[in-house]
């Protein structure tokens, strides 16, 4: 689950000693801040993130007939991705500032790390964009749809290579926390994890009971271009 190496800066003692923590923080005992627990974090809001997304591809298909759920699930979903901005981002920092236990535990691949600035921008584009729409004037429509289009065309084809890499792992993250049997140490920090999860997932719902009521005037405008 966790790659080791030696990077620069981190002598063969410490290493050692970091290592063998690492171990048995993986497997034993999570550490509330650690990279073992970071990555159980990421992994639940990654499978929340694909458990909506899926839901969200199907509104595209029947977008005449399901716009609402399209709006609310789109909200939905702002929770859960600012989570996972939240968990990755407070790896890279870990990461690059020296943290003895992230820097043993190693970056991603090259690839996604190119590839993490360039989703992360097209992720806010999409949902700032969708979010727009509910209170674009009409002048800025036309506008706002396009931008709305490119960013999930661009984002789409980054995410796809997001989840190719990772979505392997999201059962063996989840099964670490939910396992029946493990003992309470191997699960450390989990009901702090899904309480996260819950609290992002409740937030975007209380965003979505309170704009979805904008997508009103999209559904007239649909209804009247489906009627011409």
């Amino acid at each position: 689950m966790t790659r080791y190496g030696q990077p620069a800066g981190v002598t063969g003692s410490t290493m050692g000693a970091v290592t063998t923590r690492l171990v048995r923080h993986d497997t034993d005992t999570p550490v509330l801040s650690g990279p073992a627990a970071n990555e159980r974090l990421t992994g639940w809001a990654g499978g929340a993130i694909f458990v909506l997304l899926a839901a969200e591809g199907v509104t595209v298909l029947l977008m005449h007939e399901l716009l609402v759920p399209h709006v609310v699930i789109g909200l939905l979903l702002i929770g859960p991705v600012l989570l996972k901005l939240a968990s990755t981002g407070y790896r890279f920092l870990r990461y690059y500032t020296g943290d003895p236990m992230f820097r043993v535990a190693g970056p991603p691949m090259i690839v996604l790390r190119v590839l993490a600035p360039l989703l992360v921008v097209a992720t806010v584009l999409l949902l700032g964009t969708g979010s727009w729409l509910l209170y674009a004037p009409p002048a800025l429509r036309d506008v706002v749809v396009f931008l709305h289009k490119a960013s999930f065309a661009i984002w789409f084809l980054l995410t796809a290579a997001h989840v190719l890499a990772y979505v392997w792992r999201v059962p063996k993250l989840l099964g670490a926390d939910l396992r029946p049997g493990s003992g309470a140490p191997s699960r450390r920090g989990a009901g702090a994890r899904l309480a996260a999860l819950t609290l992002s997932i409740a937030a975007g719902a209380l965003l979505a009971a309170q704009l979805a009521q904008r997508a009103e005037p999209w559904i007239q405008i649909l209804r009247q271009h489906h009627e011409r």
